[in-house]
């Protein structure tokens, strides 16, 4: 593979990386649960959830994509096989509620909010430690929209 060289030293590209790899594979394992919460809600109101599961993972999977790109953008090769998301991730693949649309709603509320609060730990680190503020704009820009996922599964609990 030819080098990278876009100003940032290979030391800090690399922990650029490592939270990167982090990051999707809590994205792969949150975009399995929405799907599994499609497949799988069921109740009175089975359609609208089913529906609004698949637009939730359609999202995501987009997230996924990014993610991947932006380590490659970076000289890196990203994990890419179910084995190293599970031993990468922070979340749990083990849902804890029923197959309700009210448990699917929690356990994935839960997992943005938990990728929300790692991106904002990260995004002054990339920019000011590791001198990366490409990546730093990129995840403030997914945490955004993560944010606005994070509302949506609110909204319908309220």
């Amino acid at each position: 593979m030819i080098k990278t060289n876009i100003g940032i030293s290979e030391k800090n590209t690399l922990a650029v990386v490592q939270v990167l790899f982090v990051l999707l594979a809590d994205e792969y394992v949150l975009y399995t649960k929405t799907r599994n919460a499609h497949w799988n809600v069921e109740g009175a109101d089975f359609y609208a959830k089913h529906t609004f599961f698949e637009t939730q993972f359609g999202e995501l999977d987009v997230f996924i994509d990014e993610v991947a790109e932006r380590i490659r953008s970076l000289g890196h090769y990203t994990p890419a096989t179910l084995k190293s998301f599970l031993s990468l991730t922070r979340l749990t693949e083990e849902l804890t509620n029923e197959n309700s649309s009210e448990g699917f709603l929690k356990e994935l509320l839960n997992d943005h909010e938990s990728i929300i609060i790692k991106m904002r730990e990260n995004i002054n680190h990339m920019a000011n430690d590791l001198h990366d503020a490409g990546t730093s704009d990129f995840i403030t820009g997914l945490m955004e929209k993560h944010e606005k996922m994070a509302w949506f599964l609110r909204s319908h609990l309220k």
